[in-house]
Formats: C-alpha cells, sequence, structure tokens
C-alpha cells in the first residue's frame, strides 16, 4: 500500500485492515512515497518524518509493516519500481497493490501500468463517488486488470488534508490518527 501518508490516519488503517482480511494476505507493508510523481506533497515535513510516521502508526500490529524502499532510492517513486525491487527480493510472493477506487481509475496514467500489473495484483477498495463500472473500464485495456480483485471499505471521512488543516488550525486530531502519530506531530511540530 502505498502512498505519500502525509500523515497517515486511521482512514489508511482500515483500508489496510480491509484489504488484509478480506483478501486473506499475509500482511501489508505500508510504503511512503518520496516523491510522487503524480502529485506533489502538501505542507511536506520531509520523507523522513512520514516513514517515521508510518512506522508509529502500525507499530505492536503485526499484520502490518513499513518499508523505507521509496524513500530512500532517488528520484520519483514510481510503482513499477518498488514492485521490481520487491519481486527480486520476493519471488515467491504474491504481491498485490491496494489503491481505493478513485486512484484505480485513473491508472492508465500511470507510469507502466501494465508492467505494474505483471507484478502485482490490483486490489481496489470500493469507494463512494467511484463506480465500479469507470474502475472497470480504466482497467479493461491492461492486460492483467482483469485478475483485480476489489474488497469492501467502510466510509471514513478522514483524509490527511483534513488533519493538516485541524493542525494548523489548533483543532484536536486525536481519534482521526493513532495516538503515536499525535504525539508525533505535537512533539516535531509538524503541519503548524
Amino acid at each position: 500500500m502505498g502512498g505519500t501518508f502525509n500523515p497517515p490516519h486511521l482512514g489508511h488503517l482500515v483500508c489496510a485492515q480491509e484489504a488484509y482480511v478480506q483478501l486473506e494476505l499475509d500482511r501489508v507493508m505500508l510504503i511512503p512515497a518520496r516523491i510522487p510523481p503524480h502529485k506533489p506533497v502538501d505542507d511536506e515535513p520531509g520523507a523522513e518524518h512520514r516513514l517515521e510516521l508510518c512506522r508509529l502508526a502500525v507499530a505492536g500490529d503485526e499484520r502490518f509493516t513499513v518499508s523505507d524502499l521509496e524513500t530512500t532510492r532517488p528520484g520519483p517513486s514510481y510503482t513499477v519500481d518498488t514492485l521490481q525491487e520487491l519481486h527480486a527480493t520476493q519471488p515467491d510472493s504474491e504481491l498485490f497493490l491496494i489503491v481505493g477506487g478513485d486512484v484505480a481509475a485513473g491508472f492508465p496514467l500511470w507510469h507502466q501500468p501494465e508492467r505494474v500489473l505483471s507484478l502485482a495484483r490490483l486490489a481496489v477498495a470500493k469507494r463512494r463517488g467511484t463506480a465500479r463500472a469507470r474502475v472497470d473500464q480504466a482497467l479493461a485495456g491492461i492486460p492483467g486488470g482483469e485478475r483485480s480483485e476489489f474488497f469492501r471499505m467502510p466510509r471514513i471521512g478522514i483524509s490527511s488534508t483534513l488533519v493538516r488543516r485541524r493542525v494548523r488550525g489548533g483543532e484536536p486530531i486525536r481519534y482521526l490518527v493513532p495516538d503515536a502519530v499525535e504525539s508525533y506531530i505535537r512533539a516535531e511540530g509538524l503541519y503548524a
């Protein structure tokens, strides 16, 4: 599960949990992007902080792990490069790439989408606002798109943008992020 995780919030963790349970995965790896190629990182605290926030978010939960593959690699964080690296180090593992329906609908515009789907099965969280038919249509022309799996995701109205805005406004973020993430944000003065 990749992303900027700026910061990681409970919506990210519920998504990871639902993919883990519904797709019967062995574990879910959060991989924060160093430089996302598709959008700038707003209020960027630095990739090292976002990596640490991810580690704190999943600490103590053996279902989840965090990788620094993208934060330590120079240049833009292309998913295809990350999957190639993971495949090289774990050739016998079946890899799933966990994305939201909105992201899956834009998948044909990704860097080497056909190569991504040759390395991993797409795991798509069904999300309100993006019809399944739209996702199916987007993936139909890409070899491997037919192997995509969908999983249910409870509706959770939390976003990293909301968390950052609340921090900037001096509003509480407890219950939106794990306690350890909140403590780190406060201690480091992030997003203020």
